[in-house]
């Protein structure tokens, strides 16, 4: 049995919103929690985050960029095709209780997670402040999902073409000065996640990060998604994707995402040379 596409849509360049007929998935799936689908018999097994969830209609929303194969098919797929399997829920759900005030910090793709992390946290009784960045207008979406979530949304772009000119952490050292924060969460790019960790330490303020590590089975056998937490190795699918950003090695998980890029980049080559030759 198949999952089936209720609806998709490009929200901006190469990213896209699908919306997945999986009541089973949806029916235990909580804020932080993530998927991995297979888009055809023979295809890759791929992590994302879950987007939002419908529990009456049991549709599952998946925003994604059309950047590898797997997720280039997952794009091309339309409206009422199928995709071949989901697992999940997987990792373990954001802890959600009422803090106070909550900042949710989402880098480029990490805004979509970030929306049921915010809507969580705002119907506990905290107030919840979002803060969107991407590097240009075109890559904001979800604008009014997000207002909705949080009490307020701030939006930063590295060249100013919406909302504040910058980074999302200039817009967390603005609100940590004019108020008390009692807890943040950072959801995107690994830099991104480390500059609010280095930011929020000497403050006390008690910080999560959703580690996205490379990863493969999703159930914590393969080690690929092997991270350092407090000296103790840590398996993101498994044990988070959410852990203590004050603790986590941010350096170790960049510097072997970088290895494992530059290894791909190397077979894309070895693979065009060999192409050529022929």
């Amino acid at each position: 049995m198949g999952y089936k596409i209720l609806s998709k849509k490009e929200l901006c360049p190469n990213q896209y919103e699908i919306t997945i007929d999986a009541p089973f998935v949806v029916k235990n799936a909580k804020a932080g929690q993530f998927i991995i689908f297979r888009a055809e018999d023979n295809g890759e097994r791929v992590p994302l985050t879950i987007a939002d969830v419908n529990k009456d209609t049991g549709a599952l929303t998946l925003v994604f960029m059309a950047v590898g194969y797997s997720t280039k098919k997952l794009a091309s797929l339309e409206t009422g095709d199928e995709l071949v399997d989901i697992v999940g829920p997987l990792g373990q759900p954001t802890h959600i209780e009422k803090y106070g005030t909550v900042v949710c910090l989402a880098g480029g793709y990490g805004a979509a997670p970030c929306y049921l992390i915010a809507k969580a946290f705002k119907e506990a009784g905290n107030k919840v402040y979002m803060v969107m960045g991407a590097r240009t207008k075109d890559l904001i979406f979800w604008q009014d999902k997000m207002k909705n979530a949080c009490t307020e949304l701030f939006i930063t772009t590295d060249d100013g073409s919406l909302g504040e000119k910058g980074f999302v952490t200039q817009v967390l050292e603005k609100l940590m000065s004019r108020e008390k924060i009692d807890y943040a969460i950072a959801v995107g790019p690994m830099p991104m996640m480390k500059a609010v960790a280095d930011m929020t330490r000497d403050k006390g303020i008690y910080t999560e990060a959703s580690m996205n590590p490379i990863m493969v089975d999703g159930t914590g056998m393969c080690g690929a998604c092997r991270i350092t937490v407090g000296g103790v190795t840590k398996f993101a699918c498994v044990d988070g994707p959410d852990f203590n950003a004050h603790e986590i090695d941010f350096d170790e998980v960049i510097n072997r995402t970088r290895i494992y890029k530059d290894e791909e980049r190397k077979r894309s080559e070895n693979c065009n040379l060999f192409k050529m030759a022929k």
